[in-house]
């Protein structure tokens, strides 16, 4: 079905409760084929993804957004929804583990979504959908009632809807951010925490000085890689420079190559991708400000299996590096000057800041209906900042439309799309549970799953 028909059939169809069945081979067989690709290069980067997910739902949730995107393909489609809204430029791995505190590129700390991987076109629902997902499994996992976790999927999905109404008609969008002021509990926890952060602590836990040269330290998640790879990344900087605009570039210096190492260990859903730290000299030639970027492999964004071909390859250049890195200046506002991508050894990187001025959401400080429901108001808020900055104002060829205005159009009550994604929200988070069941069995009978 061409993607269009696909989107209409998405419009018209109707909702039903999503019934959760157990499907071990349909898990063990998804999973493998989805990390096997990268057994070769990165086997105990896949061992450390099992085990994690191994260790939670909500981790092994992290770790499959793959088959929440296969369900789409099947799942029921939301009353809310029209074919423009279908342009929603999404992060499509929302989840309470990929928003937090950062500073922008204007020195404000502020609180929002910060994953860009998966970032594609699609329904906007798809993101609420997904993030509602991860409040029903984190919640149960704090130990919160259902009941309190509807009340916070509610007050996620209302804000997200209040806020993107408070932007339609007018370019707030282009103004609006949380920061530490305007928020409350965790949040303005994590944005305060994130603001005491300094670039010596970064330094200092990654990096050692000998004389007037700085290094990357040699550690278990931090490895040094051979003099051929070195070379090779080395060689693809030029490239990442002049992926950023060039108002945006630096002078040359800023970025000569100090050190490589390879990062291991880090994330969930994309262990078994290569990752390295790149250190390189900033702004002047003291040690005490060098900058780390951090170099992630990508491939194609799992939302395209529901519609493949709505972000033309045009649209990023045929490099799926440089889709993420689109992601990032779509949805943040002041992005950070150092997104950018290139290609090393044939395979697309996404290039950023390994910034000494972000903070993890901790989602266990979500400890009682109060703290999950209060910070519920900022996430669902988080999201719609990023789905309106993303849009006809940012690049008209890709988003033609000021999506904020046509999701509000398309919500025609707000309490129903509420209904609709707590339902959703915990039929979805039961499948996930049986799907961890099933992949516990799994890997605990040593079946192959990568």
């Amino acid at each position: 079905m061409h993607y269009k028909s696909f989107v209409l059939a998405l419009t018209l169809a109707v909702p039903a409760a999503f019934a959760a069945t157990s499907r071990p081979s349909f898990v063990t067989t998804e999973i493998y084929n989805y990390n096997h690709p990268y057994a070769a290069q990165a086997s105990a980067e896949l061992a450390t993804k099992m085990s994690k997910m191994n260790g939670s739902a909500f981790y092994f949730y992290r770790g499959t957004n793959h088959i929440f995107f296969k369900d789409t393909t099947t799942l029921p489609a939301s009353s809310y929804t029209s074919s423009k809204t279908a342009f929603t430029w999404l992060g499509g791995d929302t989840h309470l583990a990929n928003v937090g505190a950062q500073r922008d590129s204007s020195g404000k700390s502020v609180f929002s979504v910060n994953d860009f991987d998966e970032g594609y076109l699609g329904q906007y629902v798809w993101d609420l959908r997904r993030m509602a997902t991860s409040v029903v499994l984190v919640g149960r996992e704090n130990g919160i009632s259902d009941s309190n976790i509807t009340t916070a999927i509610n007050t996620l999905v209302g804000a997200y809807v209040d806020k993107l109404a408070a932007f339609k008609g007018n370019d707030d969008e282009k103004t609006f951010q949380l920061v530490s002021g305007g928020t409350s509990g965790y949040v303005k926890t994590n944005i305060d925490d994130a603001n005491g952060n300094t670039r010596a602590d970064l330094l200092s836990k990654y990096t050692s000085v000998s004389g007037s040269t700085r290094t990357f330290q040699n550690k278990s998640d931090l490895v040094a890689v051979d003099s051929g790879t070195y070379s090779m990344i080395a060689g693809a900087v030029p490239a990442y420079i002049a992926s950023i605009a060039a108002g945006k570039q630096y002078a040359a210096g800023y970025y000569t190559v100090k050190d490589i190492h390879q990062k291991l260990g880090s994330g969930t859903g994309s262990l078994g991708r290569l990752r390295y730290y790149i250190l390189i000299e900033g702004p002047t030639t003291s040690t005490s400000d060098d900058v780390i970027l951090e170099v992630k492999q990508e491939a194609t964004s799992a939302v395209a299996t529901v519609l493949p071909g709505q972000l033309p390859s045009s649209a990023y250049a045929g490099n799926e590096g440089n889709r993420v890195a689109r992601t990032a200046k779509a949805q943040v506002l002041n992005a950070d000057v150092l997104v950018g991508s290139t290609t090393i050894n044939g395979q697309p990187y996404f290039i950023r800041e390994k910034s000494p001025f972000q903070e993890d959401f901790d989602t266990t400080q979500l400890s009682s209906s109060s703290k999950l429901n209060t910070a519920m108001t900022y996430v669902g808020q988080a999201l719609a900042s990023a789905h309106a900055l993303a849009d006809k104002d940012y690049d008209s060829t890709v988003v033609p439309y000021g999506i904020d205005a046509e999701i509000s159009n398309a919500i025609t009550s707000k309490s129903g799309l509420q209904a609709e994604i707590v339902s959703f929200a915990f039929g979805y988070a039961d499948q996930v549970a049986l799907d961890w069941a099933s992949f516990k069995s799994a890997y605990s009978a040593g079946t192959p799953l990568y």
